[in-house]
């Protein structure tokens, strides 16, 4: 995992939040993580978020193309 943040970091935000992003699902994934049990209160806060509805425009993007 290691590996690949210093391929990734070319100095742009996007990139390391994308790295940092990749190694968070691979360490999520890994057996002995996912056989530890979660918090009922966590779950519940996460089942709130998936559940609101997806932005028109997501945080942090433009209505405008990097073409205009």
């Amino acid at each position: 995992m290691q590996q690949r943040k210093a391929i990734w970091r070319g100095g742009e935000d996007r990139q390391l939040w994308l790295s940092m992003l990749v190694d968070a699902m691979e360490e999520a994934g890994r057996p002995e993580v996912r056989a530890k049990p979660c918090s009922p209160a966590v779950l519940i806060g996460l089942r709130a978020q998936l559940a609101q509805p997806v932005p028109h425009y997501p945080i942090a993007a433009s209505a405008f193309s990097r073409r205009h």
